[in-house]
């Protein structure tokens, strides 16, 4: 195992992922540390999804290495209770399936991973479901009689139903109302306090990065520009970090001066 597994949970380097004949990542490289937020940020279409599913597996790889928790993804994960101990995974949207109920949902990678009862699987769905704020009176309805926060919310209990160490999340608070988005935020933020979990974000909610985020990384032209807590992401150079840091939509979100 890497000597450095202690302190970070996901080690990318020298990434290259692309389609066709277009670059998306070009040796691109991050870490991320054990129990953090990271939040990434990056243009619309710029690659933030793509590094995501890409760590997860999802999408290959053209070069690079990844490492998460000191094992590399290409031989030391694969299919088996080694993966789903290792993350959770909150797409947009939730991704709930939409003929099974709140507890049902949550109950699929328990039933899909693991050799334990129905009874056991309902009694870790149930405790999922409240530690997310779920009501017992919503945890048998469908995904179509759930506002949008209740879903993401179950979508939440679900990527934490096997008690991973790694939480990704594709823009968590999109489609919410900003008191959702909050109640969302404040949500991560004790979990993963309580729970020790290392956050993967990926966001263009500015209030979720003040928030929430312990470390910022700025994704541009297929790669990581800038790093670190907000103070020093607003004092970036870079021009696609001081656009988005310093525009109009950012600017809306400081405190006026009497």
């Amino acid at each position: 195992m890497d000597a450095l597994a202690d302190l970070y949970a996901i080690r990318v380097a020298d990434l290259v992922v692309g389609f066709g004949h277009q670059t998306v990542l070009d040796h691109l490289s991050l870490d991320v540390r054990r129990g953090e937020i990271l939040g990434l940020v990056g243009a619309s279409g710029g690659g933030k999804s793509v590094l995501m599913r890409t760590i997860i597996g999802l999408i290959p790889k053209q070069g690079g290495h990844i490492t998460v928790m000191g094992r590399d993804t290409e031989r030391g994960l694969g299919r088996g209770t080694s993966v789903a101990a290792t993350w959770g995974i909150l797409f947009q949207q939730g991704a709930l399936f939409s003929s099974l109920t709140a507890r049902q949902n949550v109950k699929f990678p328990l039933r899909e991973t693991l050799d334990i009862s129905e009874k056991l699987q309902d009694e870790i769905a149930t405790a999922k479901l409240e530690m997310v704020g779920i009501a017992a009176d919503d945890w048998d309805k469908f995904p179509a009689q759930l506002s949008g926060g209740m879903t993401k919310r179950v979508a939440l209990a679900r990527a934490l139903a096997l008690d991973p160490g790694i939480v990704f999340l594709d823009e968590p608070t999109s489609g919410l109302d900003p008191i959702a988005a909050g109640d969302f935020d404040q949500l991560i933020k004790t979990l993963q306090t309580t729970l020790g979990l290392t956050v993967f974000m990926v966001t263009h909610d500015l209030a979720s990065l003040n928030v929430v985020c312990d470390r910022v990384a700025a994704l541009a032209d297929g790669k990581i520009v800038a790093i670190g807590p907000m103070a020093d992401l607003m004092q970036s150079e870079h021009p696609w970090v001081r656009a988005y840091f310093h525009g109009k939509r950012s600017e809306m979100l400081r405190p006026k001066q009497d």
